[in-house]
């Protein structure tokens, strides 16, 4: 039986959390997740469904700081696939963080210095772009992703969807290894307030608590199979659309969900 999505604070979400906590978790998640090797496995449905969908490029919702998309153009250009070029977005942009990334992969990597609402996609930004949204659909209530996806399907674009876990608290545990050795290590990485956050991290256990709150709250936010197939089923019959999951590192399971116009 499936567990009962609560939809809690995090205080990533918040504006009144100052902003070396926010960027702490941030950039913690987006560490462990590479250090992790958590997004590795789902870089193969990825490849299968960028080639059935027939794009070369791909807009990238709700970015963060950019490294899901690092981590997803490397596995796939380790494997010999050929790499989208991913376009960066954000209703909070990170322009610095995305730069360098787009430095070390030019050819992989471009991103939007203004806020995009994934909600309201404008057709320039659409056109011809597949949509990839990781780890982030659980932050929207349901009439919020729900309207996501509908501005997908309104535009007739691809979409992929990718959390690091399925809903119940105990899927967030094979996370909280890697996250940890990227707690420790994120003041001498951070590309800011490195002091503020040295400060929070080893001599509070502000960050931390936060970070961990955040994570379990988000495990009991993600939207289950069903939820998501109830979400997209008024959009009518022109779409496809697949549920999957793959494996990671301490027994760790994550989930996609993607549609794809019909061929006609």
């Amino acid at each position: 039986m499936t567990t009962r999505r609560i939809h809690s604070f995090e205080f990533n979400d918040s504006a009144a959390t100052p902003l070396a906590i926010k960027e702490s978790i941030v950039e913690t998640l987006s560490r462990g997740l590479e250090w992790g090797g958590i997004l590795t496995s789902v870089a193969k449905p990825f490849a299968a469904f960028t080639k059935a969908a027939k794009v070369h490029e791909v807009l990238d919702l709700c970015s963060g700081a950019g490294r899901p998309v690092r981590i997803l153009a490397r596995a796939m250009r380790e494997s010999g696939g050929t790499v989208p070029r991913f376009l960066l977005t954000d209703m909070m942009p990170h322009p610095d963080a995305w730069n360098a990334l787009q430095l070390e992969m030019p050819e992989a990597i471009a991103f939007v210095p203004t806020a995009v609402d994934a909600t309201a996609v404008g057709a320039e930004l659409s056109a011809r772009r597949a949509r990839l949204i990781i780890n982030a659909l659980h932050h929207f209530p349901p009439e919020t992703a729900s309207a996501l996806l509908a501005d997908a399907v309104r535009n007739k674009a691809p979409i992929f969807i990718a959390e690091c876990f399925e809903r119940g608290y105990r899927n967030f545990l094979p996370l909280v290894p890697p996250l940890f050795l990227a707690h420790l290590a994120n003041p001498l990485l951070a590309p800011r307030h490195k002091l503020s956050k040295a400060l929070l991290t080893w001599l509070t256990p502000v960050i931390a608590i936060a970070g961990l709150w955040d994570g379990f709250v988000s495990s009991m936010r993600v939207y289950s199979e069903a939820e998501l197939r109830g979400m997209v089923a008024g959009f009518g019959t022109d779409y496809e659309w697949t549920y999957g999951t793959f494996g990671f590192s301490f027994g760790g399971k994550g989930y996609y969900f993607h549609g794809m116009p019909k061929q006609r």
